[in-house]
């Protein structure tokens, strides 16, 4: 199409608001309608050029139009585009093997390597694990932390610990609500380290008196993506990971947002809290944003679940190549010790930035997953999300494009495709901090 055809960014708003649901929400007052993609960046219709530190919701984890697994999706497509999950193939095979051992799941009591279940999504792999887990258990009851988010099924909005995300009344039975360590905003006024990290020590608490005793699993992530990027103390997961399981349940890790390398180090977020879960579930960024879930469980858990099921789309070849690609990519170039490095980076401006901007009431997260949220008062600590709309309009004009989250929509999430580089983070610092001095003047 050429440009003298092509629709403007107007246009498509209005026909976007004619035809599509209402929930189809978007950023900034006036929304951008994409156009293409490449690497660190995207162009809208009209052609303004934007660096992308968002990454369409830590998706593009290897780049936009990475060539290799564009071509690696092309490749597959001419060949064999889709089975189901009906008829076995090498693809969806190698995945699984390749998905299962890159987890720290063990090898259950017969010796016999975790399994894997491939999906659409991150809502579908967390709906895989919570049935797999009440199969296993033969409990019910499951536990999640508030501030978390699990998708937009029904039993993930009833998962989810924020009232944005829940739009139906008391949601699905069986779920209940424990104390995340959201320690800048601690629900019982305390202070890390003399706190004796209370938030994990309540769940013992709220198992006795909120469920039968008898419960099927905790589900949780190990830095809560929608919730702000919030990040728990290193003391917070074994403590309920222990509880859960004196409980009866198993440890469900949902590394939809934090997985594949993104918080440095290690390539899932969980190893940073030194636990080792039954069940996790990944997305997002598993394939380069082809659709793509997975559920991987140690091998008996998973054998629980031996009804009859299916997933039309669950483990396509085209995305079976896609997720390879994208490995292969995170391999290359060592997403782990990048993102490691390139965060520490990034973290170090941010709270260079922090000192200079008192709206910011904390920086936090890990590897390339940082959090910034925005205050009015740094000692109320009383939610900014005027600022926060203010900041994507100013980063927005600057050409930077960056996310949001929160309870209070206040936070400003920060997660660059892992092939970023110094130069970018550098030039996404000073974007921000023009930003901030345009939004807070």
């Amino acid at each position: 199409m050429s440009t003298e055809t092509k629709a403007s960014s107007k246009d498509i708003v209005k026909r976007h608001k004619e035809r599509l649901f209402p929930n189809v929400s978007h950023y900034y007052a006036q929304p951008i309608a994409l156009d293409h993609a490449k690497g660190m960046h995207v162009w809208d219709v009209e052609g303004n050029k934007y660096l992308d530190f968002f990454g369409g919701i830590l998706t593009v984890s290897v780049g936009h139009c990475n060539d290799r697994v564009a071509q690696a999706i092309g490749d597959q497509a001419k060949v064999l585009g889709h089975t189901s999950t009906l008829y076995p193939n090498e693809h969806i095979v190698s995945l699984a093997e390749r998905l299962g051992d890159m987890t720290p799941i063990k090898a259950d009591s017969k010796g016999r390597p975790s399994k894997v279940f491939l999906t659409n999504s991150g809502t579908e792999a967390d709906e895989t694990a919570v049935l797999t887990a009440r199969l296993f258990t033969g409990h019910t009851e499951v536990v999640a932390l508030r501030h978390g988010y699990s998708g937009r099924s029904a039993l993930a909005m009833s998962l989810t610990g924020q009232a944005p995300w829940r739009h139906w009344g008391e949601g699905v039975p069986g779920i209940k609500h424990t104390v995340n360590a959201y320690c800048y905003r601690c629900p019982f006024g305390l202070t890390y380290p003399s706190c004796e990290v209370k938030c994990a020590q309540d769940m013992d608490e709220m198992i006795k008196t909120s469920t039968s005793g008898r419960i099927a699993a905790l589900i949780a992530e190990p830095i809560q993506g929608v919730g702000g990027f919030i990040t728990p103390p290193k003391e917070f997961f074994p403590i309920v990971v222990e509880t859960a399981r004196r409980y009866g349940g198993v440890f469900i890790c949902d590394e939809v947002q934090s997985g594949f390398g993104r918080t440095g180090t290690h390539w899932n977020g969980i190893e940073h809290w030194g636990v080792t879960p039954e069940i996790m579930t990944f997305a997002k960024g598993i394939a380069n944003g082809m659709p793509m879930g997975a559920t991987v469980a140690r091998a008996d858990i998973a054998d629980a679940f031996s009804g009859l099921t299916i997933s039309t789309f669950g483990g396509n070849p085209v995305s079976d190549a896609a997720a390879h690609a994208t490995l292969d990519e995170m391999e290359r170039i060592d997403a782990p010790a990048r993102a490691a490095r390139l965060g520490a980076r990034f973290r170090k401006g941010l709270e260079a930035m922090a000192d200079k901007y008192d709206a910011i009431g904390e920086v936090r997260g890990l590897g390339l997953m940082q959090g910034v949220e925005l205050v009015k008062d740094r000692k109320t600590k009383e939610p900014a999300p005027e600022l926060t709309v203010r900041l994507f309009e100013a980063t927005r004009e600057r050409g930077l494009l960056i996310g949001k989250g929160g309870l209070y929509g206040n936070v400003l999430r920060l997660s660059p495709p892992l092939i970023v580089e110094d130069s970018e983070v550098d030039e996404a610092l000073a974007t921000l901090d023009q930003a901030f001095a345009a939004a807070t003047k």
